[in-house]
């Protein structure tokens, strides 16, 4: 396009209104009324992501070999099955061994807090329309995908689905402005609501402001009424700091994620609830502290002068 009046004016326009849109949509939350078209448009370019993902990347698919297990009592056998067939599809090179180690702790994650899980791999990232912080993976709707499902991964909590197309779904990561999700504190039980902030640590405000917490203290998810849009007992993080000023009614403490945005690859959407809270057992158990090393001087008494000695 020549640069023209013209040109300059319909430029002027379209940036208006797409900033227009942007604060519809954000002010209209779940109810945007730009959702429909956000649907349309996973519609429409989810399957163009999802074939570019396929081409440059030939193991992709071994990750759809991770499904729901049916029956609670067979879920853990039925992974385990799942896990060794996946190992023979993924081959050996250094790029498919991570990978194989991450569908290994999240199996064992889904195991521990008897989650059912959909298998799925990050094909994209940030959503083409919006600035939040987002993910778009490979199954969907016809894979059984629903808006409000948990997102986990070997190491934790990573969001929770917000649009659902055919063959795609993206994911709002817990580290976005606005997420938030109900947290409890491992042994202690206090409760609190955490939200993201972008790249900083997740900041949570407890319900007790008189709770007393430590550094390195750790949090899971609360869970939901009907499990949606959380399940309970996910590892959400570990206390980095506490906010030494209160207001008497809460408290503010700040938690580094367990999981890391920015390298997420391998992901599982739990389709199937626990039957009971899991409550701290998805939790990897704590690290022993390394003890001190204490050395000991043993001073030896020297022997004795003699008089005759002295004077010789």
């Amino acid at each position: 396009m020549r640069d023209t009046r013209e040109s300059r004016l319909l430029l002027v326009l379209l940036i208006a209104i797409a900033f227009a849109l942007i604060t519809v949509d954000i002010r209209g939350g779940q109810d945007s009324p730009v959702d429909g078209a956000r649907q349309a448009a996973a519609t429409v370019f989810g399957p163009i992501e999802n074939g570019v993902s396929s081409a440059v990347d030939p193991v992709g698919n071994a990750i759809s070999a991770v499904r729901d297990s049916g029956g609670r009592h067979d879920r853990i056998a039925q992974l385990e099955h799942d896990n060794a067939a996946l190992k023979a599809k993924l081959g050996s090179d250094d790029r498919n061994r991570s990978r194989l180690r991450q569908l290994n702790k999240m199996i064992n994650v889904a195991a521990e807090g008897q989650y059912g899980i959909k298998g799925a791999e990050v094909i994209a990232i940030g959503a083409a329309q919006g600035f939040s912080w987002t993910v778009t993976i490979d199954v969907g709707a016809n894979d059984g995908i629903k808006r409000d499902m948990t997102v986990l991964n070997g190491d934790g909590l990573v969001g929770r689905i917000t649009t659902v197309g055919p063959n795609t779904a993206t994911v709002l990561l817990a580290n976005d402005p606005d997420f938030t999700v109900g947290t409890r504190m491992e042994s202690s039980d206090e409760l609190g609501f955490a939200s993201g902030q972008g790249d900083r640590p997740l900041r949570v405000e407890l319900l007790n402001g008189k709770a007393k917490i430590n550094k390195g203290d750790r949090l899971v998810t609360f869970g939901s009424q009907a499990d949606k849009p959380f399940v309970p007992g996910v590892p959400v993080g570990a206390v980095s700091r506490v906010d030494p000023s209160s207001s008497g009614l809460t408290r503010t403490i700040y938690v580094k994620p367990f999981v890391s945005f920015t390298k997420l690859d391998i992901v599982g959407v739990v389709v199937q609830a626990p039957g009971k809270d899991p409550r701290d057992t998805v939790l990897p158990p704590k690290p022993k502290p390394t003890p001190t090393p204490t050395v000991t001087v043993t001073v030896t008494p020297s022997e004795p002068v003699s008089v005759d000695d002295q004077q010789q």
